[in-house]
């Protein structure tokens, strides 16, 4: 059985949303089971969840994009990963990145280089989306990959609040097969 860990840091929940949607979509993938842990409100993440992170064969980072950048919970759990930069412990991992943001754009690529450059730092291998972007004359904001994201998955909030409700856009957006 493959394990894959979603860690997190959701300020409004929002991000919290996403990664229970992707948990779910990898909880349909036969032999493979998914993990959700959050980053909380100080930064922190408990014992257990260090060895489960260790544990995995994969870990999809998210955070919402707050000025520009991850949420600064979401570094101090970045820096707290050093013991496992030096022991190389990720290395060969599976990594991918999800973020969101208010507005259409709000650099959230920026977050997702940040994952990418993290990912890298503990030799992990990084996974972009696979999925083409919506570009047609036709295409409207419901659109999967409408926001254009090859390197990690991206969204609006405004849009995210409207499709939650359903079986949900983010299970088929986010291609779990290449993770």
């Amino acid at each position: 059985m493959k394990k894959v860990s979603v860690v997190c840091h959701s300020g409004f929940g929002h991000t919290t949303n996403q990664a229970k949607a992707i948990v779910h979509g990898i909880d349909n993938i036969e032999n493979v089971t998914g993990n959700l842990i959050g980053i909380d409100q100080e930064g922190e993440i408990a014992e257990t969840d260090w060895l489960a992170l260790d544990e995995s064969d994969a870990i999809i980072f998210g955070s919402p994009t707050y000025m520009g950048m991850a949420s600064w919970q979401f570094k101090k759990f970045a820096d707290a990963t050093s013991k496992r930069w030096a022991t190389q412990t990720w290395k060969n991992k599976v990594a991918a990145g999800f973020t969101n943001s208010a507005s259409m754009n709000g650099d959230k690529h920026s977050t997702l280089h940040y994952f990418m450059a993290l990912a890298m730092q503990h030799s992990m291998l990084w996974v972009g989306t696979g999925l083409m972007p919506s570009y047609t004359k036709s295409a409207w904001r419901y659109d999967i990959n409408f926001l254009g994201s090859f390197g990690g998955l991206i969204q609006s909030w405004i849009i995210l609040g409207q499709i939650m409700g359903s079986d949900s856009l983010l299970i088929r957006v986010f291609d779990y097969q290449r993770v």
